[in-house]
C-alpha cells in the first residue's frame, strides 16, 4: 500500500483549522487583525471561508464586493495560512427571497416556507441554479488562482427536500426515464394494492403526510429522486468553478443527513469531507466507548467511500449548543477524540469554529476563540497543543488503511428497512444492529471499511451484513459468488427480505441468500422488553465457545437447509431451535444470526472467532485489549502507525508484542506494555 498524495501540495502537512467568518466582524477591524495572530498561536494553518457570505460578497442582486475578501485572503498568503474557499449557496440572502420566492422550498404540506434558515431552497430551481451559477463564477474568477487558496469547500452539509411543482414535474420525469411505463410503475410499487393504481402519470406525487404515505416503493424511489436531485445540484456547483483551475481539489461536508446517498455523492468529489460532533460524557455512567465505536464506524465509512485519506472539516473544540446537554470536553479528550479522526484516516482536524459568533443560533456554539477573545482559555491551549503535535505528525499524512473485513450499509436497504411497517414499529434499529456488529471488531482492533453491496467484495476476507433487508437478485449471486470463492459472509435476521423496489421475494426468506446461507426463515417476530429469551452455544460446534446470552427485540425461526447449528434457543417454544447457523459453500462459509442478541461480549467473541479462523490481521496481535480501549493502523506499505486510544473509564496497560515499537512523537523506542491515562491515547510505529 502506497502514500497517497496531500490533499494539497502547498501544504503537505495535517491540516489544522476552523470555518472562519470574517463578514460578521466587519465593523471590528482590531478582532480581525487579532484573529491571524491568534491563528499562528494556535497552530492553525488552513481555514474554511465563505460558506455564508453570500449577501457580503453580493449585498444586491448584481453588485459584488470582494474587497473584505481580497484582504482576507491576501493577509493569509503573507502569514502562511491557507483557505478552503467555499460557494455560499447554503443560504440565500433575504434579497433574493423576496424578489425570487419560487427559490424558496416548498413543503411535504405544499405550503411553501417563508425566507429563514439555511438550505431552504429548491434544488430543482432552474432560476436559483441560474443565481448560484453567477456568484460562483465570480469567485472563481477571482480567487480559483490565488496563493492561499488550496480547495474548494462546495455549499454546506447539503440536506432537506422541496415538493414544489417543478419537483414534483422532474420527479415524474425521473420515474418515466427508469420505468419508461405506467404499468412498470405500478407493478413495482405493488399498487394494486387499496386501489392506489395510477391511470396517468400526472397522478403521481411526492409523499405527504396528508396524502400518500403507505405505498413503500413510492416511499423508496422520492428518497432516492431527492437525494439524486441534491447531487445533481451539487455536481451543478462542481461545474461552475472546476474550470478556471482543476488543479483544486473539490470536497462538501458531509454530515449523516439521511436522505443523501453519500456513496453516490461521494464520486462527484475529489476528497471527502464529514463533520463529526459526537456528545462526548452523555451516558450517565461516563462510558464513551459505544460512542467512540459509533464515531469511529463513520471515520470509517467516509474512508471507504474512496479507499484513502479524507477530512474531518467540522468538529468542535469544546461543547456544541445543539445537543440535548451541551457538555465540555473533560481533560485529554480533545486530544483524543480528534486523534481518533486521524487514526481512521484523516488528513486534517478541523473546527466549527474559530471566533464564537456575537449573536444568533450559534453564539454559544463551542469554537476556538471565545467571547473572552484571547488565548488565555483552557480550550484555546488544548487546540494549540493538539496543533503542535499534528505538526509533528506529517509522515502519516497520505498513508492508508489496511482492512480485510467490510460492513455492508447501503443507502436504500437503510431507508425501506426503516420504512417497513412489520415486526417493530416501535423502533428497528437498523443503525444501531450495524454498530453491533462493527463495534466487535472496533474493540478487537481490527480495522474495517463500510461498503455497499455493488462494491467490490473479492478484496476482502470476511463480509458482515446486519439485516439486509433490501437486496437485488444480482448482489445475492455476486454474494453466493464471494464465499464459493473462499470468503466468509455474516449476515442476520430479517435479510434477504425485499427487492429493490420494496416487493417482497417469492420462494422463501431470505431470498437470494437462502442457499448461500443454507437456511429458510419461516417466521420473525418483535419481542417486547418483557419477553425473555436466550442463545446457547453448542461447544462441539462453535469453536469450543460457551455461554448463555439474551435474545431479545427481534426473534427468528429458522429452518437447516445445509447449515448446522452453532447456537440454539433456550426458551418458549423456539428452544432448540437454530439461533446462530454456519454453512459451507465452495471454499467458503455463511452464517447467519437469527436473532438479537443484547451483550457486546456476545459480539466479540463470534467475530473474534472468526477472525481467527479467517487469518485476519489484528492492530495489535498479541495483546489483549479492554473493553473501550482500541488499536487503529495506518499504514505506506513500509511502516505502520498505531493508534492505541482509551476510550474506557479507567487507566489502562497494555501489552505489547515483541516487535520493535518507536513513539511517532519523540521517537523513543516502546517496549513492553503501553500506559494509558483516562482519555489516553499513544501513537507508535512499526515496520510493517
Amino acid at each position: 500500500m502506497a502514500k497517497f498524495p496531500p490533499i494539497s501540495s502547498k501544504l503537505p502537512v495535517m491540516l489544522h483549522g476552523a470555518d472562519y467568518n470574517p463578514e460578521q466582524w466587519s465593523d471590528y477591524p482590531e478582532v480581525l487583525a487579532e484573529d491571524i495572530r491568534l491563528m499562528k498561536l494556535a497552530n492553525c494553518n488552513v481555514m474554511s471561508i465563505g460558506i455564508f457570505s453570500w449577501v457580503k460578497l453580493e449585498p444586491e442582486e448584481g453588485r459584488f464586493t470582494f474587497d473584505w475578501m481580497d484582504r482576507v485572503l491576501n493577509s493569509f498568503a503573507d502569514n502562511g495560512i491557507y483557505a478552503f474557499l467555499a460557494t455560499p449557496s447554503g443560504a440565500r440572502p433575504a434579497w433574493m427571497s423576496a424578489k425570487y420566492p419560487e427559490v424558496l422550498r416548498v413543503g411535504s404540506n405544499r405550503v411553501r416556507n417563508l425566507h429563514g434558515f439555511r438550505h431552504n431552497h429548491c434544488y430543482t430551481s432552474s432560476l436559483y441554479r441560474d443565481k448560484v451559477a453567477i456568484i460562483n463564477t465570480e469567485l472563481a474568477i477571482r480567487y480559483a488562482n490565488h496563493p492561499a487558496v488550496i480547495g474548494w469547500h462546495i455549499s454546506n452539509e447539503f440536506g432537506g427536500e422541496c415538493h414544489c411543482e417543478d419537483c414534483q414535474q422532474a420527479f415524474r420525469e425521473w420515474l418515466r426515464r427508469k420505468y419508461e411505463t405506467l404499468d412498470a410503475v405500478n407493478h413495482a410499487w405493488w399498487t394494486t394494492f387499496w386501489s392506489h393504481t395510477y391511470t396517468a402519470w400526472e397522478q403521481i406525487e411526492s409523499p405527504s403526510s396528508h396524502g400518500e404515505t403507505q405505498v413503500h416503493g413510492l416511499n423508496l424511489d422520492w428518497k432516492r429522486f431527492v437525494s439524486e436531485q441534491t447531487i445533481d445540484f451539487c455536481k451543478h456547483e462542481i461545474g461552475t468553478v472546476r474550470g478556471f483551475n482543476p488543479e483544486l481539489p473539490i470536497t462538501t461536508n458531509m454530515h449523516m443527513i439521511e436522505g443523501i446517498d453519500y456513496r453516490k455523492l461521494a464520486k462527484e468529489l475529489d476528497v471527502i469531507s464529514w463533520d463529526a460532533y459526537p456528545d462526548w460524557h452523555y451516558t450517565e455512567d461516563d462510558d464513551d466507548s459505544r460512542l467512540a465505536a459509533w464515531t469511529a464506524m463513520h471515520y470509517d465509512l467516509m474512508r471507504s467511500f474512496k479507499n484513502k485519506p479524507f477530512l474531518l472539516m467540522e468538529s468542535t473544540p469544546s461543547m456544541t449548543n445543539w445537543q440535548s446537554v451541551s457538555k465540555l470536553k473533560r481533560p485529554g479528550m480533545h486530544k483524543l477524540s480528534s486523534l481518533q479522526a486521524v487514526s481512521h484516516g484523516a488528513d486534517s482536524v478541523q473546527y466549527f469554529q474559530w471566533r464564537k459568533s456575537r449573536g444568533s443560533s450559534e453564539k454559544f456554539h463551542g469554537a476556538v476563540v471565545d467571547h473572552s477573545g484571547q488565548e488565555n482559555t483552557r480550550v484555546f491551549q488544548d487546540v494549540a497543543q493538539l496543533g503542535e503535535l499534528l505538526g509533528n505528525l506529517a509522515e502519516i499524512v497520505g498513508t492508508g488503511t489496511p482492512t480485510e473485513v467490510a460492513i455492508l450499509f447501503d443507502w436504500d436497504n437503510r431507508w425501506a428497512v426503516k420504512d417497513a411497517q412489520g415486526i417493530r414499529n416501535s423502533g428497528i434499529r437498523f443503525e444501531e444492529t450495524v454498530l453491533q456488529h462493527y463495534r466487535a471488531f472496533w474493540e478487537l482492533g481490527i480495522p474495517a471499511d463500510l461498503i455497499g453491496t455493488e462494491d467490490n467484495l473479492s478484496k476482502y476476507k470476511v463480509i458482515v451484513a446486519p439485516m439486509l433487508y433490501l437486496i437485488r437478485e444480482a448482489d445475492g449471486e455476486r454474494i453466493r459468488q464471494f464465499v464459493e470463492q473462499g470468503g466468509t459472509f455474516v449476515t442476520t435476521y430479517w435479510s434477504g427480505i425485499v427487492n429493490e423496489t420494496d416487493l417482497c421475494h417469492l420462494g422463501g426468506f431470505p431470498g437470494p441468500l437462502r442457499g448461500t446461507l443454507g437456511i429458510w426463515a419461516e417466521e420473525t417476530e418483535g419481542l417486547h422488553a418483557r419477553d425473555s429469551n436466550g442463545i446457547v452455544f453448542r461447544p462441539e460446534s462453535a469453536w469450543g465457545l460457551s455461554g448463555e446470552y439474551a435474545a431479545h427485540e427481534i426473534a427468528e425461526l429458522v429452518h437447516l437447509e445445509g447449515a448446522e447449528i452453532l447456537a440454539e434457543y433456550k426458551s418458549d417454544f423456539y428452544a432448540g431451535r437454530p439461533a446462530l447457523t454456519r454453512h459451507s459453500l465452495g471454499n467458503g462459509k455463511a452464517y447467519y444470526l437469527a436473532t438479537r442478541v443484547k451483550e457486546l461480549d456476545f459480539y466479540v467473541k463470534l467475530y473474534d472467532a472468526i477472525s481467527r479462523e479467517t487469518g485476519l490481521r489484528y492492530a495489535l496481535p498479541e495483546s489483549e485489549l479492554p473493553q473501550g480501549v482500541t488499536a487503529q493502523v495506518r499504514t505506506d506499505g513500509v511502516r505502520e502507525y498505531v493508534f492505541v486510544q482509551n476510550f474506557s473509564r479507567a487507566e489502562q496497560t497494555i501489552r505489547l508484542d515483541s516487535q520493535g515499537y518507536t513513539d511517532v512523537v519523540t521517537g523513543q523506542p516502546v517496549s513492553g506494555t503501553l500506559e494509558l491515562p483516562v482519555h489516553g491515547i499513544s501513537i507508535i510505529g512499526r515496520s510493517r
